[in-house]
């Protein structure tokens, strides 16, 4: 059954000029690093985000966001890409995808030999001061946050450091969302992966593509709002379906990557 869904899914790629795919904490998880709404062990199970995850929140108790992202950070860090982002790099290979869109911070998509990748929730790439509005690369201070729990600081006014990513209560970045719906209203497929579409405005962008003609084909753990309107719905894990899907889409296009 799931191999039928995947074929039929492997046909619709191959048929279509303009594939985009929209990823989200599933497709990392086989990496390690935890999502935040799976039943029992999400991270929302272990917190509020409106207290340790929110903007509000960070401005009134950084302390309280470092003490939850913790472990998390330290996830990420060791974190390693897994086949479904591989998967989708190599269909940008093949010149087949033309861009990831993602909610996820990691970065383990470059990791994995993607070029474009729209980062709707922002990256750890960088944090901002909030006292003096500095921009600084987190090159090394994530590590050190890990080791010894030292919060980051700006270096030029001691002001603690908030990471790129965007919190609850602060607009997506303009410009990466603007392109993103470019993308979803022009593609003649969509590739959901590992999102549990929960999330506005992101979860918008599947619904734009399919009003504009879009076949989605939507590969998750989990039933999502959207399942009744994708042509193909695949209930299991990300990095089997997406590699399994990949394999079928050069071996008819006889694509050999080196």
């Amino acid at each position: 059954m799931i191999q039928d869904k995947i074929r039929d899914a492997a046909h619709s790629v191959i048929e279509a000029k303009r594939v985009i795919s929209l990823t989200g904490a599933g497709i990392s998880t086989p990496s390690g690093i935890p999502d935040f709404r799976s039943p029992r062990s999400g991270l929302w199970e272990q917190a509020d985000p409106m207290v340790v995850a929110s903007i509000w929140g960070f401005r009134a108790n950084p302390q309280a966001f470092y003490e939850w992202i913790h472990p998390l950070a330290g996830r990420i860090l060791a974190a390693q890409p897994n086949p479904a982002h591989t998967a989708l790099a190599e269909l940008e290979a093949m010149g087949k995808m033309r861009a990831v869109i993602t909610q996820n911070i990691d970065g383990l998509h470059q990791r994995a030999g993607s070029k474009r990748v729209l980062e709707l929730h922002g990256h750890l790439r960088e944090a901002v001061c909030l006292r003096c509005g500095q921009v600084v690369s987190t090159q090394g201070l994530w590590q050190d946050f890990v080791r010894y729990r030292r919060i980051p600081r700006c270096p030029s006014c001691a002001g603690i450091l908030k990471p790129a990513a965007v919190l609850f209560g602060e607009l997506l970045p303009h410009e990466v969302f603007l392109e993103a719906q470019n993308e979803s209203q022009s593609c003649e497929v969509m590739i959901v992966a590992g999102s549990s579409l929960e999330v506005a405005p992101a979860s918008e962008l599947p619904l734009l593509a399919h009003r504009a003609g879009a076949r989605i084909i939507l590969i998750n753990y989990q039933p999502t709002p959207f399942d009744r309107l994708a042509d193909v719905v695949i209930h299991t894990d990300v990095a089997v379906a997406l590699p399994s899907l990949v394999e079928q889409v050069r071996g008819a296009a006889g694509h050999r990557l080196p």
